[in-house]
């Protein structure tokens, strides 16, 4: 039987794959490299915002309390701390200070949102075809975000901050309020922030005070505050100054006329007057701040001083040409305490150079010599002798105790006024034996001065350490009659917002030494300026009188004296206790320095 023939079973064709063009596979590539750019960025930045501290907070800047320190006329003395001017805003100041800002800063500051594109696109083109950064394209928000949370520090995550931080602002502030802020947390002068600070370190006046020109000028700044600084590059700052009218001009802020009479008052500042010679005051009154509020102080303070600025600015520069011309005879130092009657301080020149050194001199404990011996002259006028009553001059000891008068010169009998007048060693070491040296001790107590002194004979003669406040005080007692005399530098504290912290009330003073005894002890110092006295080369006009003091090996030398309402001490020496020349003593340097302070 035939097989029957296989029938043609029509199969698929299977359709053969063409392979992905290479094309097709870059774009893939490129779409998933950027999306997970994207998303790495995204990642970024949302780590960059978690790792910021709160918003809010960061706006309430934390800083030290500013003090201000006033004198006794009112005028500020400085300040410490003060590292922000008055807060400003643009409805209280005059149009042409923000203008001034707006016109060089960021002209289309009210009409873009957080980042100019446009400038920022400008700005980009232009440092390309410079081939190097010749603009800056960052909007006056972008600089607020910068100046007011982050470091200056140029880095990608500080970037991202900036952009985050300026989004931020533009959704919480009006355009009005981001300017605020900006205007008072910029950095222009010596470390301040904002622009009533730069006026009144500049131009001694506030922000609302400020003309066209002296806004142009300060906007110049804003660029780089030191290279266009009106203080130290005059012609840089004031030739931005001049493009800023033109700008101010040309976005009809002002008008031409305006812009070239302001151009006209275009100048070099001159630099602010150094305020290290009341460094050593300042820090003398932060000691009594501290004693006076406690050492957490929270809030600023504006502190009314008893200082006289005409008369430490006199007194210190006194102090600083006698230290200097006596420099051959190895005087390295000075210190000026003047103070009223009453005690309140109204110089205090701690010494020649307070950036060099910071140590206060008029408070530093040394040896006053024969500026101690007032207190025991005041025994003997107390316990009955007179000015007239006749002593012996003559070399004398008490056990081992030997001293001996300067140049080993005695001059026998004499009166009492004149053994004070020329300062005798044996004269004082005699009432003590006299009189006790407890009674010495006691009188020092009563004026002030009693405190840690040695009971022994050297103390009579200025062998033991106050200072020269203390000393001063001392010789105020005896200038107002006889009562007492606590030193103070401080009327009144307050804050800003005129909380009074702080006011002195001052006590009844006790009186300490009768008024006979008083006038006695006049009639001895008065005795010391004139002729033939230690101290006759302080004496001048309107001087009623004083006592010189040196200590052994002249390595202190002193000079008190009094002239109307006011009790003036000074000190010569070295830091480091070596001696000076032997010719120099309380009569030379000390007494001379006082003199020029009073004449």
């Amino acid at each position: 039987m035939k097989e029957a023939p296989e029938k043609n079973i029509p199969t698929e064709k299977t359709e053969e794959k063409k392979p992905i063009s290479w094309k097709w596979r870059a774009l893939a590539w490129l779409i998933s490299a950027m999306l997970l750019g994207l998303a790495a960025i995204a990642a970024y930045v949302l780590i960059v915002f978690l790792q910021m501290p709160g918003l809010d907070s960061m706006l309430r800047e934390t800083r030290p309390p500013a003090i201000t320190f006033i004198d006794k006329d009112g005028y500020e003395i400085r300040s410490y701390n003060k590292i922000m001017g008055t807060p400003v805003s643009v409805a209280g100041l005059p149009p042409h200070v923000w203008q001034a800002i707006i016109a060089i800063e960021d002209k289309r500051f009210f009409n873009h949102g957080a980042i100019d594109f446009r400038g920022t696109t400008r700005a980009l083109v232009s440092n390309l075809r410079a081939g190097r950064i010749a603009a800056g394209g960052s909007s006056l928000t972008q600089q607020a975000a910068k100046n007011i949370f982050l470091s200056p520090a140029r880095t990608v995550k500080r970037k991202v901050q900036e952009v985050i931080l300026s989004y931020w602002l533009e959704n919480k502030f009006t355009k009005e309020q981001i300017l605020d802020l900006y205007m008072n947390r910029v950095s222009l002068v010596r470390g301040m922030r904002g622009i009533d600070a730069a006026a009144r370190d500049l131009f001694q006046k506030t922000a609302n005070e400020l003309t066209i020109a002296e806004s142009a000028q300060i906007a110049a700044m804003l660029k780089a505050p030191t290279a266009y600084s009106p203080v130290r590059n005059s012609e840089r700052n004031i030739l931005r100054a001049r493009i800023i009218l033109k700008e101010m001009v040309r976005q009809d802020y002002i008008t031409l006329d305006a812009a070239r009479k302001a151009a006209t008052e275009l100048y070099a500042v001159t630099p602010p007057a150094d305020t290290n010679i009341f460094r050593y005051w300042t820090d003398f009154v932060s000691e009594e701040i501290a004693s006076r509020l406690g050492d957490e102080i929270d809030s600023d303070l504006l502190v009314y001083t008893t200082l006289d600025q005409d008369l430490h600015e006199h007194a210190a520069a006194v102090t600083r040409r006698h230290v200097r011309e006596a420099k051959d005879s190895n005087v390295g130092q000075g210190a000026v305490v003047a103070m009223t009657t009453d005690g309140a301080v109204r110089a205090m020149v701690g010494g020649t150079n307070y950036q060099e050194s910071q140590f206060n001199r008029a408070t530093a404990l040394r040896q006053p010599g024969s500026a101690f011996k007032p207190v025991v002259y005041l025994v003997a006028l107390e316990k009955g002798m007179s000015p007239d009553d006749i002593v012996n001059d003559s070399r004398f000891a008490i056990g081992n105790y030997k001293p001996k008068n300067y140049n080993e010169k005695y001059y026998g009998d004499i009166t009492l006024t004149t053994a004070f007048a020329k300062s005798v060693n044996s004269v004082p070491l005699k009432l003590t034996e006299k009189y006790g040296i407890s009674a010495v001790l006691k009188m020092a107590g009563r004026l002030g001065v009693g405190a840690k002194l040695k009971r022994e004979y050297s103390t009579v003669l200025g062998a033991c350490e106050m200072s020269l406040l203390e000393l001063t005080a001392m010789n105020a007692v005896i200038w107002n009659d006889g009562r007492t005399v606590r030193p103070y530098g401080i009327e009144k504290i307050m804050t800003p917002s005129g909380k009074t912290l702080y006011e002195r009330n001052p006590s009844q003073p006790e009186q300490l030494l009768d008024w006979q005894t008083v006038a006695e002890m006049h009639q001895l110092m008065g005795a010391v300026i004139k002729a033939g006295g230690t101290g006759a080369r302080a004496a001048a006009p309107g001087v009623l009188g004083g006592k010189t003091g040196t200590s052994n090996d002249n390595r202190d030398a002193w000079f008190v004296g009094a002239v109307e309402d006011l009790v003036l001490g000074v000190w010569a020496g070295n830091d480091d206790n070596s001696p000076m020349d032997s010719k120099i003593t309380g009569g030379t340097v000390p007494a001379e320095i006082f003199k020029d302070i009073v004449k």
